[in-house]
Protein backbone atom coordinates (compact mmCIF):
# COMPACT_ATOMS: atom_id res chain seq x y z
CA UNK A 1 0.00 0.00 0.00
CA UNK A 2 1.81 3.04 -1.08
CA UNK A 3 1.40 6.35 0.65
CA UNK A 4 3.32 9.87 0.39
CA UNK A 5 3.90 11.94 2.47
CA UNK A 6 5.22 15.58 1.22
CA UNK A 7 6.89 17.50 3.98
CA UNK A 8 8.81 20.58 3.09
CA UNK A 9 12.14 19.29 1.57
CA UNK A 10 11.57 16.13 2.67
CA UNK A 11 10.11 13.44 0.82
CA UNK A 12 10.41 9.48 2.41
CA UNK A 13 9.62 6.47 0.10
CA UNK A 14 9.64 3.29 2.61
CA UNK A 15 8.96 -0.57 0.86
CA UNK A 16 5.63 -1.75 2.11
CA UNK A 17 3.45 -5.10 1.36
CA UNK A 18 0.40 -5.42 -0.38
CA UNK A 19 -1.23 -6.31 2.87
CA UNK A 20 -0.11 -3.03 4.80
CA UNK A 21 -3.30 -1.12 6.03
CA UNK A 22 -2.85 2.37 6.39
CA UNK A 23 -4.82 5.37 5.17
CA UNK A 24 -6.22 8.67 5.78
CA UNK A 25 -9.34 10.40 6.67
CA UNK A 26 -10.34 12.64 3.89
CA UNK A 27 -14.04 13.91 4.56
CA UNK A 28 -16.51 13.87 7.40
CA UNK A 29 -20.34 14.28 7.82
CA UNK A 30 -20.28 16.68 10.23
CA UNK A 31 -22.74 19.30 11.05
CA UNK A 32 -21.91 21.41 8.10
CA UNK A 33 -23.31 18.95 5.38
CA UNK A 34 -27.07 20.05 6.71
CA UNK A 35 -28.98 22.94 6.68
CA UNK A 36 -31.73 24.09 9.87
CA UNK A 37 -29.07 21.52 11.69
CA UNK A 38 -28.77 21.95 15.85
CA UNK A 39 -25.81 20.72 17.36
CA UNK A 40 -26.68 19.64 21.19
CA UNK A 41 -24.14 18.38 23.81
CA UNK A 42 -25.72 16.43 26.64
CA UNK A 43 -23.56 15.28 29.57
CA UNK A 44 -25.40 13.23 31.92
CA UNK A 45 -24.33 11.92 35.34
CA UNK A 46 -26.44 10.46 37.72
CA UNK A 47 -28.89 13.31 37.81
CA UNK A 48 -27.30 15.91 36.77
CA UNK A 49 -27.51 16.96 32.97
CA UNK A 50 -25.49 20.00 31.15
CA UNK A 51 -26.50 20.80 27.78
CA UNK A 52 -25.04 22.96 25.50
CA UNK A 53 -26.72 24.11 22.33
CA UNK A 54 -25.93 25.35 18.89
CA UNK A 55 -28.31 26.58 16.62
CA UNK A 56 -27.16 27.52 12.94
CA UNK A 57 -28.81 31.41 13.31
CA UNK A 58 -27.41 33.62 10.60
CA UNK A 59 -29.81 36.52 11.20
CA UNK A 60 -29.24 39.50 13.05
CA UNK A 61 -28.11 38.72 16.57
CA UNK A 62 -31.00 41.08 17.79
CA UNK A 63 -33.42 38.78 16.55
CA UNK A 64 -31.96 35.71 18.16
CA UNK A 65 -34.23 33.55 20.49
CA UNK A 66 -34.15 30.38 22.45
CA UNK A 67 -36.92 28.93 24.16
CA UNK A 68 -35.93 25.66 26.37
CA UNK A 69 -38.05 24.01 28.91
CA UNK A 70 -36.01 22.46 31.74
CA UNK A 71 -37.61 20.60 34.98
CA UNK A 72 -36.78 23.67 37.50
CA UNK A 73 -35.66 26.74 37.86
CA UNK A 74 -32.61 28.03 36.89
CA UNK A 75 -30.42 29.82 38.44
CA UNK A 76 -27.99 32.51 37.45
CA UNK A 77 -24.65 30.11 37.91
CA UNK A 78 -26.87 27.49 35.76
CA UNK A 79 -26.65 29.00 32.47
CA UNK A 80 -23.54 29.93 30.85
CA UNK A 81 -21.77 30.62 27.33
CA UNK A 82 -18.91 28.35 25.50
CA UNK A 83 -16.80 28.41 22.82
CA UNK A 84 -18.32 27.51 19.28
CA UNK A 85 -14.81 25.92 18.79
CA UNK A 86 -15.54 23.12 21.08
CA UNK A 87 -18.54 22.13 20.39
CA UNK A 88 -17.55 21.76 16.96
CA UNK A 89 -14.53 19.97 17.86
CA UNK A 90 -16.58 17.23 19.32
CA UNK A 91 -18.87 17.47 15.96
CA UNK A 92 -15.64 16.87 14.29
CA UNK A 93 -14.39 14.00 16.35
CA UNK A 94 -17.84 12.12 16.31
CA UNK A 95 -19.13 12.60 12.89
CA UNK A 96 -18.84 9.89 10.34
CA UNK A 97 -16.04 9.92 8.03
CA UNK A 98 -14.35 8.61 4.76
CA UNK A 99 -11.37 6.85 4.46
CA UNK A 100 -8.87 6.55 1.52
CA UNK A 101 -6.69 3.93 1.07
CA UNK A 102 -3.66 3.29 -1.33
CA UNK A 103 -2.75 0.04 -2.93
CA UNK A 104 1.15 -0.56 -2.75
CA UNK A 105 2.44 -2.28 -6.17
CA UNK A 106 1.96 -5.85 -6.38
CA UNK A 107 5.37 -6.42 -7.86
CA UNK A 108 6.72 -4.96 -4.55
CA UNK A 109 9.53 -2.72 -5.91
CA UNK A 110 11.67 -1.57 -3.51
CA UNK A 111 12.26 2.16 -2.85
CA UNK A 112 14.91 3.71 -0.36
CA UNK A 113 14.52 6.05 2.81
CA UNK A 114 15.93 9.95 1.94
CA UNK A 115 15.65 12.25 5.12
CA UNK A 116 17.86 14.85 6.14
CA UNK A 117 19.36 15.49 9.73
CA UNK A 118 17.20 15.79 12.54
CA UNK A 119 16.64 19.44 13.47
CA UNK A 120 16.35 21.03 16.79
CA UNK A 121 13.35 19.99 18.76
CA UNK A 122 10.91 22.39 20.97
CA UNK A 123 8.15 21.14 23.46
CA UNK A 124 4.86 20.91 22.02
CA UNK A 125 1.62 21.97 24.26
CA UNK A 126 0.35 19.62 27.16
CA UNK A 127 -3.32 19.27 25.31
CA UNK A 128 -2.09 18.38 22.13
CA UNK A 129 0.35 16.26 23.95
CA UNK A 130 -2.14 14.08 25.17
CA UNK A 131 -4.39 14.15 22.40
CA UNK A 132 -1.48 12.88 20.32
CA UNK A 133 -0.80 10.12 22.99
CA UNK A 134 -4.23 8.60 23.13
CA UNK A 135 -3.66 7.65 19.12
CA UNK A 136 -0.11 6.25 20.09
CA UNK A 137 1.61 9.54 18.95
CA UNK A 138 4.65 11.09 20.36
CA UNK A 139 5.30 14.72 19.97
CA UNK A 140 9.16 14.68 19.93
CA UNK A 141 9.76 18.41 19.46
CA UNK A 142 7.74 21.21 17.90
CA UNK A 143 9.22 24.76 16.17
CA UNK A 144 8.19 27.32 13.47
CA UNK A 145 9.93 28.35 10.49
CA UNK A 146 8.25 31.27 8.52
CA UNK A 147 4.68 30.35 8.28
CA UNK A 148 5.19 26.79 9.06
CA UNK A 149 4.47 24.54 11.63
CA UNK A 150 6.89 22.03 12.24
CA UNK A 151 6.35 18.85 14.22
CA UNK A 152 8.68 15.53 14.84
CA UNK A 153 6.67 12.76 15.84
CA UNK A 154 7.19 9.51 16.83
CA UNK A 155 4.06 6.69 16.29
CA UNK A 156 3.35 3.06 17.14
CA UNK A 157 0.71 2.54 14.67
CA UNK A 158 -0.35 3.75 11.08
CA UNK A 159 -3.88 4.72 11.90
CA UNK A 160 -3.07 6.32 14.70
CA UNK A 161 0.04 8.87 13.26
CA UNK A 162 -2.68 9.33 9.90
CA UNK A 163 -5.31 10.62 12.46
CA UNK A 164 -3.19 12.57 14.34
CA UNK A 165 -2.11 14.40 11.10
CA UNK A 166 -5.43 14.89 9.69
CA UNK A 167 -6.34 16.24 12.81
CA UNK A 168 -3.87 18.74 12.87
CA UNK A 169 -5.30 20.01 9.25
CA UNK A 170 -1.97 18.65 7.57
CA UNK A 171 -2.92 18.93 3.78
CA UNK A 172 -0.77 18.08 0.71
CA UNK A 173 0.23 20.49 -1.88
CA UNK A 174 -2.19 21.16 -4.77
CA UNK A 175 -1.82 18.42 -7.32
CA UNK A 176 1.10 16.41 -5.42
CA UNK A 177 -0.41 12.80 -5.59
CA UNK A 178 -1.78 11.58 -2.15
CA UNK A 179 0.45 8.71 -0.31
CA UNK A 180 1.67 7.61 2.25
CA UNK A 181 4.37 4.57 3.53
CA UNK A 182 3.82 2.42 6.50
CA UNK A 183 7.16 3.80 7.91
CA UNK A 184 6.67 2.38 11.56
CA UNK A 185 8.05 -0.84 10.89
CA UNK A 186 11.13 1.01 10.58
CA UNK A 187 11.23 3.13 13.58
CA UNK A 188 11.05 5.87 11.68
CA UNK A 189 10.73 9.59 13.21
CA UNK A 190 8.61 11.54 11.43
CA UNK A 191 9.06 15.40 10.37
CA UNK A 192 5.61 16.89 9.71
CA UNK A 193 4.69 21.13 8.13
CA UNK A 194 1.34 22.45 7.99
CA UNK A 195 0.87 25.91 7.84
CA UNK A 196 -0.51 27.69 10.41
CA UNK A 197 -3.96 28.66 10.23
CA UNK A 198 -4.87 31.15 13.72
CA UNK A 199 -6.03 34.19 11.52
CA UNK A 200 -8.46 31.97 10.15
CA UNK A 201 -10.59 31.34 13.12
CA UNK A 202 -10.78 35.07 12.78
CA UNK A 203 -13.64 34.77 10.37
CA UNK A 204 -15.88 32.86 12.62
CA UNK A 205 -16.15 35.80 15.75
CA UNK A 206 -19.58 36.03 13.98
CA UNK A 207 -21.28 33.14 14.85
CA UNK A 208 -23.34 33.37 18.29
CA UNK A 209 -21.76 31.42 21.18
CA UNK A 210 -23.75 28.25 21.80
CA UNK A 211 -25.68 28.18 24.70
CA UNK A 212 -25.20 26.02 27.85
CA UNK A 213 -27.43 24.84 31.06
CA UNK A 214 -27.13 22.54 33.93
CA UNK A 215 -29.79 20.82 36.10
CA UNK A 216 -30.58 17.68 37.75
CA UNK A 217 -33.13 15.68 37.15
CA UNK A 218 -33.96 12.33 37.33
CA UNK A 219 -35.28 12.55 33.63
CA UNK A 220 -32.81 11.65 31.13
CA UNK A 221 -34.94 13.71 28.03
CA UNK A 222 -34.17 16.28 25.57
CA UNK A 223 -37.24 19.01 24.57
CA UNK A 224 -37.62 19.05 20.75
CA UNK A 225 -41.29 20.13 20.52
CA UNK A 226 -40.70 23.88 21.05
CA UNK A 227 -37.92 24.01 18.05
CA UNK A 228 -40.78 22.27 15.54
CA UNK A 229 -43.47 25.32 16.27
CA UNK A 230 -42.19 27.31 13.35
CA UNK A 231 -40.42 24.81 11.13
CA UNK A 232 -40.91 24.76 7.45
CA UNK A 233 -39.36 21.68 6.60
CA UNK A 234 -37.08 18.87 7.62
CA UNK A 235 -34.80 19.56 10.82
CA UNK A 236 -31.40 18.21 11.72
CA UNK A 237 -30.19 18.01 14.68
CA UNK A 238 -27.10 16.29 15.97
CA UNK A 239 -26.95 15.07 19.46
CA UNK A 240 -23.45 14.33 21.01
CA UNK A 241 -24.00 12.46 24.12
CA UNK A 242 -20.89 12.25 27.03
CA UNK A 243 -21.40 9.59 29.72
CA UNK A 244 -19.76 8.27 32.45
CA UNK A 245 -20.15 4.55 31.99
CA UNK A 246 -21.55 3.64 28.31
CA UNK A 247 -23.57 4.00 25.61
CA UNK A 248 -26.81 5.89 25.44
CA UNK A 249 -29.73 4.60 23.84
CA UNK A 250 -32.68 6.46 22.90
CA UNK A 251 -36.05 4.76 24.71
CA UNK A 252 -39.14 5.82 22.99
CA UNK A 253 -37.83 5.56 19.41
CA UNK A 254 -36.00 3.37 17.08
CA UNK A 255 -32.16 4.58 16.72
CA UNK A 256 -31.10 2.89 13.40
CA UNK A 257 -27.17 2.22 13.24
CA UNK A 258 -26.43 3.35 9.96
CA UNK A 259 -24.36 1.08 7.64
CA UNK A 260 -20.50 1.57 8.80
CA UNK A 261 -17.40 -0.31 7.57
CA UNK A 262 -18.19 -0.38 3.80
CA UNK A 263 -16.12 -0.49 0.91
CA UNK A 264 -17.09 2.03 -1.65
CA UNK A 265 -15.77 3.74 -5.34
CA UNK A 266 -13.17 6.28 -5.26
CA UNK A 267 -15.51 8.65 -6.94
CA UNK A 268 -17.16 9.06 -3.67
CA UNK A 269 -14.61 11.43 -2.21
CA UNK A 270 -15.63 13.92 -4.74
CA UNK A 271 -19.76 13.38 -3.73
CA UNK A 272 -19.32 13.01 -0.20
CA UNK A 273 -22.24 15.34 1.12
CA UNK A 274 -24.45 13.57 -1.34
CA UNK A 275 -23.37 10.72 -0.32
CA UNK A 276 -23.54 10.67 2.93
CA UNK A 277 -27.20 12.27 2.34
CA UNK A 278 -28.19 9.39 0.21
CA UNK A 279 -26.95 6.83 3.12
CA UNK A 280 -29.11 8.64 5.26
CA UNK A 281 -32.20 8.55 3.28
CA UNK A 282 -31.89 5.66 2.45
CA UNK A 283 -31.72 4.40 5.84
CA UNK A 284 -34.26 6.71 7.15
CA UNK A 285 -36.81 7.59 4.36
CA UNK A 286 -38.92 9.04 6.72
CA UNK A 287 -36.86 10.67 8.63
CA UNK A 288 -36.18 9.38 12.55
CA UNK A 289 -33.12 8.83 14.36
CA UNK A 290 -29.61 7.66 13.35
CA UNK A 291 -26.73 6.73 15.58
CA UNK A 292 -23.79 7.76 14.19
CA UNK A 293 -21.21 6.88 16.57
CA UNK A 294 -19.98 5.22 19.74
CA UNK A 295 -16.70 5.08 21.23
CA UNK A 296 -14.92 6.03 24.55
CA UNK A 297 -12.68 9.26 23.76
CA UNK A 298 -9.07 7.97 24.45
CA UNK A 299 -8.75 6.48 21.08
CA UNK A 300 -10.68 5.71 18.03
CA UNK A 301 -9.65 4.26 14.44
CA UNK A 302 -9.38 6.55 12.15
CA UNK A 303 -10.45 9.47 14.14
CA UNK A 304 -12.06 12.27 12.36
CA UNK A 305 -10.28 14.88 14.93
CA UNK A 306 -8.11 14.79 18.03
CA UNK A 307 -10.21 13.45 21.17
CA UNK A 308 -10.97 16.43 23.21
CA UNK A 309 -8.91 18.02 25.95
CA UNK A 310 -9.17 17.60 29.46
CA UNK A 311 -10.60 21.72 29.28
CA UNK A 312 -12.73 20.88 26.88
CA UNK A 313 -14.62 18.19 27.92
CA UNK A 314 -14.38 20.09 31.45
CA UNK A 315 -15.82 23.14 29.33
CA UNK A 316 -18.87 21.00 28.46
CA UNK A 317 -19.75 20.00 31.86
CA UNK A 318 -17.20 16.80 32.03
CA UNK A 319 -17.10 16.48 36.37
CA UNK A 320 -15.66 13.43 37.20
CA UNK A 321 -12.53 12.99 34.88
CA UNK A 322 -9.47 11.35 36.73
CA UNK A 323 -6.21 12.14 36.73
CA UNK A 324 -4.76 9.68 34.70
CA UNK A 325 -3.13 11.21 31.35
CA UNK A 326 -5.85 9.58 29.40
CA UNK A 327 -8.68 11.16 29.93
CA UNK A 328 -10.85 9.98 27.84
CA UNK A 329 -10.92 6.80 28.87
CA UNK A 330 -13.63 8.04 31.53
CA UNK A 331 -16.01 9.36 28.75
CA UNK A 332 -17.99 7.51 26.20
CA UNK A 333 -19.27 9.02 23.34
CA UNK A 334 -22.76 8.57 21.78
CA UNK A 335 -24.02 10.65 18.66
CA UNK A 336 -27.09 10.77 17.10
CA UNK A 337 -28.56 12.28 14.05
CA UNK A 338 -32.27 12.98 14.01
CA UNK A 339 -34.24 14.11 11.28
CA UNK A 340 -37.94 15.09 11.45
CA UNK A 341 -41.09 17.65 10.31
CA UNK A 342 -42.80 19.67 13.04
CA UNK A 343 -45.86 16.65 12.04
CA UNK A 344 -43.50 14.02 12.85
CA UNK A 345 -41.95 12.65 16.77
CA UNK A 346 -44.37 13.99 19.14
CA UNK A 347 -42.85 13.31 21.78
CA UNK A 348 -39.46 14.35 23.32
CA UNK A 349 -36.88 12.30 23.36
CA UNK A 350 -36.51 10.45 26.36
CA UNK A 351 -32.96 8.51 27.10
CA UNK A 352 -31.19 5.74 29.50
CA UNK A 353 -27.46 5.23 29.87
CA UNK A 354 -25.89 1.62 29.55
CA UNK A 355 -22.98 -0.30 30.74
CA UNK A 356 -22.48 -1.03 26.53
CA UNK A 357 -18.80 -0.01 25.14
CA UNK A 358 -18.69 -1.23 22.10
CA UNK A 359 -16.95 0.37 19.30
CA UNK A 360 -19.15 2.23 16.10
CA UNK A 361 -18.42 4.67 13.91
CA UNK A 362 -19.84 5.44 11.05
CA UNK A 363 -16.87 4.58 8.04
CA UNK A 364 -16.84 4.25 4.69
CA UNK A 365 -13.52 2.97 2.82
CA UNK A 366 -12.18 4.09 -0.77
CA UNK A 367 -9.66 1.83 -2.15
CA UNK A 368 -7.46 3.18 -5.05
CA UNK A 369 -5.96 0.32 -7.33
CA UNK A 370 -2.42 1.06 -8.12
CA UNK A 371 -1.95 3.12 -10.93
CA UNK A 372 1.64 2.59 -12.13
CA UNK A 373 3.52 0.06 -14.67
CA UNK A 374 3.37 -3.64 -13.34
CA UNK A 375 5.83 -6.11 -14.63
CA UNK A 376 5.90 -9.24 -13.06
CA UNK A 377 4.00 -12.32 -13.08
CA UNK A 378 1.42 -11.45 -9.82
CA UNK A 379 0.25 -8.49 -12.12
CA UNK A 380 -2.50 -10.33 -13.78
CA UNK A 381 -3.94 -11.55 -10.14
CA UNK A 382 -4.15 -8.29 -8.88
CA UNK A 383 -6.08 -7.27 -11.79
CA UNK A 384 -8.32 -9.80 -11.66
CA UNK A 385 -8.79 -8.97 -7.62
CA UNK A 386 -8.87 -5.50 -8.23
CA UNK A 387 -11.82 -6.05 -11.01
CA UNK A 388 -13.86 -8.23 -8.43
CA UNK A 389 -13.42 -5.35 -5.42
CA UNK A 390 -14.63 -2.97 -8.15
CA UNK A 391 -17.92 -4.45 -8.42
CA UNK A 392 -18.35 -5.34 -5.07
CA UNK A 393 -17.76 -1.62 -4.41
CA UNK A 394 -20.02 -1.04 -6.53
CA UNK A 395 -22.54 -3.57 -5.02
CA UNK A 396 -22.01 -1.94 -1.79
CA UNK A 397 -22.88 1.68 -2.97
CA UNK A 398 -26.02 0.72 -4.94
CA UNK A 399 -27.67 -1.19 -1.55
CA UNK A 400 -26.57 1.99 1.10
CA UNK A 401 -27.38 4.81 -0.83
CA UNK A 402 -30.25 3.62 -3.50
CA UNK A 403 -28.11 5.02 -6.67
CA UNK A 404 -28.78 3.40 -9.44
CA UNK A 405 -25.92 0.84 -10.98
CA UNK A 406 -25.20 2.31 -14.43
CA UNK A 407 -24.63 5.97 -12.95
CA UNK A 408 -22.50 4.29 -10.48
CA UNK A 409 -20.83 2.55 -13.32
CA UNK A 410 -20.98 5.45 -15.29
CA UNK A 411 -18.68 7.37 -12.79
CA UNK A 412 -16.21 4.02 -12.05
CA UNK A 413 -15.82 4.24 -15.83
CA UNK A 414 -14.37 7.87 -15.57
CA UNK A 415 -11.94 7.33 -12.22
CA UNK A 416 -10.62 3.77 -12.34
CA UNK A 417 -8.06 3.11 -14.81
CA UNK A 418 -9.80 0.83 -17.66
CA UNK A 419 -7.94 -2.15 -16.85
CA UNK A 420 -9.67 -2.42 -13.57
CA UNK A 421 -12.92 -2.44 -15.03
Amino acid sequence: MRIFLYILPIVAFYAGTAEAFCGFYVARADGSLYNQASKVVYVRDGDRSVITMSSDYRGEASDFALIIPTPNVLGKNDIRTVKAETVDHLDAYSAPRLVEYFDDDPCNRTEYLVMEEPMVTESGSENRTRGAAALGVEIAGEYAIGTYDVLILKAEQSDGLVTFLTGEGYKLPDGAEPVLQRYIAGGMKFFVARVNLERHKASETKELPPLQISFRSRDFMLPIQLGKVNADGPQDALIMMLTRRGRVEVVNYDAVPLPTDTDVPVFVKDRFAEFYRAIFRNALPNGGIAMEYGWDMAWCDPCAADPLSRDELTELGVTWLSNSDEPGEDVYVTRFHAQYTKDQMPEDLMFRETNNRDNYQGRYVMNHPFDGVMICRHANDYIEDVRDRVDAEADNLARITGWRPRRIEREIRKTVQKRYW
